[in-house]
């Protein structure tokens, strides 16, 4: 009797240890060397300017911008908040929104797009497309990116929202979102229109967005491809696509991201360029000629690699340490990196650098998935430079009794 009594206790003890809060455990690589110059981002806004060391330096163009991908640290500017026609760089704006979509599950890049009459009725550069005739949104995309269709466009955007309309309305709240104060889109592909317009700062924040996406850099990269027009049955014909994007072959570790021009607008560019783990994008607008917006890109290129480096903290989905959710199922679930997280430095600050992660003291379930748990706290030296949020891997349900009472069982056998 009394031997099942003192049971009786242990499982009620037991009971009531399972319902106090539980501890939060980061892994093994808790101390982590990293590196930031960037205070945390309020939305997508670039975060800090550091263009001291470009005193001096300035561009051939109407204005210009040099950033860290990375961090959107702002590393060179000039007039980045004159608003000027931006030619097909818009595109880039186009492209982002068909990556979302397709991103939270959408649309597919396999989806068979039909083309309109008014896709196939626009002008300039173009992929030559019949109405009636049928591409995957892939094929599209790589029309836009590649050779700058502005059929791909219409038709892409026709797909995502069901009139081009719709879709230049999805921009600009896009743009809204994004913290782009100096932009006003009336179409999908930059072709002259009046109250048309954007920044350098503008596109390098609506660049920064794209490339965080993997399979645009693809078609970022191709220099020559060909792909197949015309109405089954009649006339097709092998059309050849050439990148318009000629950093790609000039300037080494190139990697995108789109050209523009109009007589209006000149010539204009948002390049990109990766060397190690720092990758930067260059915003060139209202150049005179071609070879103009390539070189001065290059000349922004070429400064910030000089002078600057960057250390990828965690890649998009990286495991940051394993916490335990308090009356949660499952109760223990991983920790991890919401976005890819960089941070930029001053070439030679890296033994400056510590890096901490810190998890919430308390976490009770129900919570979703990319709930916020915790930080990586960066240091320079013994001063707190940035703050990254580590969030939830998975969604966690509150825990039944019995399922509380099954762990208690079990943790005394």
């Amino acid at each position: 009797m009394i031997h099942k009594l003192k049971i009786k206790m242990i499982l009620i003890l037991a009971l009531c240890l399972t319902l106090m809060p539980i501890g939060i455990f980061a892994g093994e690589s808790s101390d982590i060397n990293v590196i930031s110059s960037g205070n945390e981002t309020e939305g997508a806004v670039l975060p800090t300017s550091i263009t001291g060391g470009a005193i001096g330096m300035t561009v051939d163009a109407k204005s210009a911008i040099l950033i860290d991908a990375g961090s959107g640290t702002v590393l060179f500017e000039q007039n980045s908040h004159d608003k000027l026609p931006p030619a097909s760089v818009t595109k880039v704006m186009t492209m982002l929104l068909i990556m979302d979509a397709v991103d939270n599950g959408q649309i597919s890049l396999k989806d068979q797009v039909t083309i309109s009459e008014r896709a196939a009725s626009m002008g300039g550069s173009q992929m030559y497309m019949e109405p009636g005739e049928q591409h995957d949104l892939e094929t599209l995309m790589k029309g836009i990116a590649i050779a700058s269709a502005n059929d791909g466009c219409v038709a892409a955007a026709e797909y995502h929202s069901g009139s081009v309309e719709i879709f230049v309305e999805n921009m600009n709240k896009k743009a809204k979102e994004l913290g782009m104060k100096d932009t006003n889109f009336v179409n999908t592909n930059g072709l002259p229109v009046a109250n048309h317009y954007t920044s350098a700062y503008d596109i390098a924040v609506m660049s920064k967005e794209l490339l965080k996406y993997k399979k645009p850099q693809d078609w970022f990269n191709t220099w020559m491809t060909n792909i197949t027009v015309g109405l089954p049955g009649k006339k097709q014909t092998e059309l050849g696509l050439t990148n318009t994007n000629r950093m790609i072959k000039i300037y080494p570790g190139a990697n995108g991201i789109k050209t523009g021009f109009t007589q209006e607008a000149g010539y204009c560019l948002s390049a990109s360029a990766t060397k190690g783990d720092l990758t930067l994008i260059a915003v060139i607008m209202g150049s005179s000629t071609s070879k103009i917006r390539f070189a001065e890109a290059s000349k922004l290129l070429d400064y910030g690699f000089a002078n600057y480096d960057s250390v990828k903290l965690a890649e998009k989905g990286e495991p940051m340490g394993t916490i335990m959710i308090e009356k949660g199922d499952p109760n223990m679930i991983n920790a991890v990196a919401p976005e890819d997280i960089s941070t930029l430095i001053k070439k030679g600050e890296k033994d400056h650098i510590r890096g901490e992660l810190k998890f919430n003291k308390s976490i009770l379930a129900p919570i979703q998935k990319g709930d916020k748990v915790g930080e990586m706290v960066v240091y320079k030296k013994d001063k707190e430079i940035a703050r990254y949020p580590v969030v939830s891997e998975e969604k966690v349900e509150k825990a039944s009794f019995f399922d509380i009472y099954l762990r208690m069982i079990r943790s005394l056998t």
